[in-house]
């Protein structure tokens, strides 16, 4: 006597996976997001892997959570995925203060962000050589 299953909100040629809490503001997590969108799954999994950023380590991580849901759970091909979409979003913030001269204070604000990642299966042309 469980509820009902909620239908599913994406195609069947797509796949997603959410990271929530994100130590990060959403600002600097869409600058790694931006770099990934659009492009092939594995080839953004190498751009991340190489990225400077410390939070392309999470992203990667949700990034392959996503390929490794498409596979698994949909039975997508791996080789044709693309990142067709790449989200953030804010989370909470933790407000801190900071303790300054005469006796007043600064705030400090520590956000998180939530991040979702939706691959896409793409099809392939069907005369791609002539």
């Amino acid at each position: 006597m469980s509820k009902p299953a909620r239908p599913r909100t994406l195609s069947d040629t797509e796949s997603k996976a959410v990271a929530r809490m994100i130590r990060v503001s959403p600002r600097k997590l869409n600058l790694v997001a931006g770099q990934i969108r659009g492009k092939a799954a594995n080839a953004a999994v190498n751009e991340l892997k190489f990225s400077r950023k410390r939070i392309a380590a999470d992203v990667r991580k949700a990034l392959e959570s996503a390929i490794a849901n498409a596979e698994n759970n949909h039975q997508l091909d791996v080789d044709r995925l693309v990142v067709s979409e790449a989200s953030v979003g804010k989370a909470l913030v933790l407000k801190r203060f900071h303790a300054r001269a005469r006796g007043r204070g600064a705030s400090i604000l520590k956000p998180f962000s939530n991040l979702t990642i939706v691959v896409k299966e793409r099809e392939e042309a069907a005369e791609e050589t002539k």
